[in-house]
C-alpha cells in the first residue's frame, strides 16, 4: 500500500482579513474549489510558525494557550487563523487535549471551557475544528458526501489508547461512510528515541510503529502507527511529509522544550446546487 506524501510547502491562506504581518501560513490539503451538486467541500490545512505575533521561544504563529505564551498573542494568532478559514473567532474550536481517547461531537461554539478530549467531530459548516501539536500527530478527517469533519490529536498515548478508532466511530455515528484523512507533520521515528519497553508496548498495538532512531536506539514512529490504524479502519490517507523536530518552520517540544504549538484545522464548506 502506498501513501500520497507531500513536501510541506508554505502558502499564505486566501482570502484573509488578517494583516500581512500576522497572516497565518498554511500547507493546504484541500483547496477552495467550487461546491457542486449539493455536495460539501472541505478546507484542511496545517499551520506553520510563520506569521503571527508571538515572541521569544514562541515566535511566530503560536496557537497553544497553555505553552507559556502571552494570552493576548495567542488570541491574536487564533483570530488570524479563524479569519483565514472564514469563521468567527469563537467558531474556531480547540480542545483541552489530554492524551486520552475521548471524542466529542460538537454542534456549536464551546459554552465555557473546552472539554477534555483528543477528538472533535461536527456536521456544522460554520465551525472550524483545530488540533494543536508540537511533535504529536494531527489528523484531519472528512466525509464530504455525508458532510462530517473531525480533528484528532494522536500522540503516543492516544495512538496506543485507540483515539483513531474512536474518532472514526464518532464520524460514522454522524453518518460518515467514505472518510478520508490528512495526517500532518509530526516528530519522525528517527527523532523519537524511547526506552525499549516503551517501544515494545507501542509495537503490541501497532507493529509498524516500532523503529530505530538515527543512532540505532529504540524509537517509535507514532505517525506510522496512526496511518496503519486509519487504513485498518478503511480510511483513505494523505500523509504530509515533514518532521517537526527537523523542520524549523514547525514547533517541536523535543527540539526546544519551551515552544509553541502549530495546528491542523478543518472546516466543512456548506453544500449547494450549482
Amino acid at each position: 500500500m502506498s501513501y500520497l506524501r507531500y513536501v510541506i510547502t508554505s502558502r499564505t491562506a486566501e482570502p484573509t482579513t488578517a494583516s500581512p504581518t500576522t497572516a497565518p501560513v498554511f500547507h493546504w490539503i484541500d483547496e477552495r474549489l467550487p461546491v457542486v451538486d449539493g455536495a460539501h467541500g472541505v478546507l484542511r490545512a496545517f499551520t506553520t510558525r510563520e506569521g503571527g505575533v508571538s515572541e521569544y521561544a514562541w515566535e511566530g504563529m503560536n496557537l497553544g494557550g497553555s505553552a507559556g505564551d502571552r494570552p493576548e498573542h495567542v488570541r491574536r494568532n487564533r483570530a488570524s487563523v479563524a479569519a483565514a478559514l472564514g469563521v468567527e473567532d469563537d467558531h474556531l474550536l480547540f480542545m483541552d487535549q489530554c492524551h486520552g481517547s475521548s471524542v466529542v461531537a460538537v454542534d456549536g461554539p464551546w459554552v465555557g471551557a473546552a472539554p477534555p478530549a483528543d477528538g472533535i467531530v461536527t456536521r456544522r459548516s460554520d465551525l472550524a475544528l483545530a488540533v494543536l501539536v508540537a511533535d504529536c500527530v494531527p489528523v484531519l478527517l472528512a466525509d464530504t458526501a455525508a458532510g462530517v469533519v473531525g480533528a484528532v490529536h494522536a500522540g503516543r498515548p492516544g495512538m496506543m489508547n485507540g483515539i483513531v478508532a474512536e474518532a472514526v466511530s464518532a464520524m460514522r455515528d454522524l453518518g460518515a461512510q467514505q472518510i478520508s484523512a490528512a495526517v500532518g507533520p509530526s516528530v519522525c521515528g528517527r527523532c523519537f528515541e524511547v526506552p525499549a519497553e516503551m517501544r515494545a508496548a507501542a509495537a503490541a498495538v501497532s507493529p509498524v510503529s516500532a523503529t530505530v532512531s538515527w543512532t540505532g536506539t529504540p524509537a517509535i514512529d507514532v505517525a506510522a502507527g496512526v496511518v496503519d490504524q486509519l487504513t485498518d479502519a478503511g480510511v483513505e490517507v494523505t500523509w504530509v511529509a515533514g518532521c517537526a523536530r527537523e523542520d524549523p518552520r514547525l514547533y517541536s517540544y523535543r527540539r526546544d522544550g519551551v515552544t509553541g504549538r502549530f495546528a491542523g484545522v478543518v472546516r466543512l464548506l456548506p453544500g449547494r446546487v450549482s
